[in-house]
């Protein structure tokens, strides 16, 4: 994905290194349409997170799960935005269902936004006015629709405005935010389940 030269240099760098970025096996990410309103100019991905990835050498896994969801929003304007402090801004959601023995938990919100916290650190991202939510939803279904008849989501947003405008750092933390909702062990440790959203920490 790259942005037309029409664009300002800004968003045209910051679209390319979102678009450049190297995500591990399970997690995909496929550009999607923007928000038209919020900014002047916008680009948006959207991620899954499959459970069961083919290990190496093996091909393709025809049964993987969707175990996390997620998007990834850029926003700029020339401007600038009042509640912003500068011209970018990163938006991001991230949904991932729990396992019911942490669907109670009333730290998890504050252990899911050390997830994103936690990420954008780690990551090197330079960022400021960060802001976000963290929300649990339980749904009941009903007829015919497959899946357990209880479940609980944990849905992350969150906004923060970067203070360079190569976002590689970024999207490598939107990254990290996606594989640890979706409990994946760390790049090059095999285990022979994935666990779901509800890790305490």
């Amino acid at each position: 994905m790259t942005a037309p030269t029409t664009h300002p240099e800004t968003f045209r760098r910051a679209v390319e290194s979102l678009a450049d970025l190297r995500t591990r096996p399970e997690i995909e990410l496929r550009t999607m349409r923007p928000p038209q309103r919020l900014a002047p100019y916008s680009a948006a991905w959207s991620a899954e997170v499959l459970a069961g990835p083919p290990a190496p050498g093996v091909g393709e896994v025809d049964d993987s799960e969707v175990v996390v969801t997620g998007r990834l929003v850029l926003l700029h304007d020339p401007e600038g935005q009042d509640a912003w402090d500068g011209t970018l801004r990163v938006v991001t959601f991230v949904r991932a269902e729990l396992d019911p023995e942490h669907a109670g938990d009333p730290m998890l919100p504050e252990v899911a936004w050390s997830w994103l916290t936690g990420a954008l650190e780690d990551s090197g991202a330079a960022w400021t006015a960060l802001g976000g939510t963290v929300t649990q939803t339980a749904s009941v279904r009903f007829g015919d629709i497959s899946g357990p008849s209880h479940a609980t989501d944990l849905e992350l947003r969150a906004s923060w405005t970067p203070t360079e405008d190569v976002l590689t750092a970024h999207g490598d933390a939107f990254a990290g935010v996606l594989a640890i909702a979706a409990g994946l062990p760390p790049e090059g440790v095999t285990t022979l389940g994935t666990r779901r959203a509800g890790r305490s920490g």
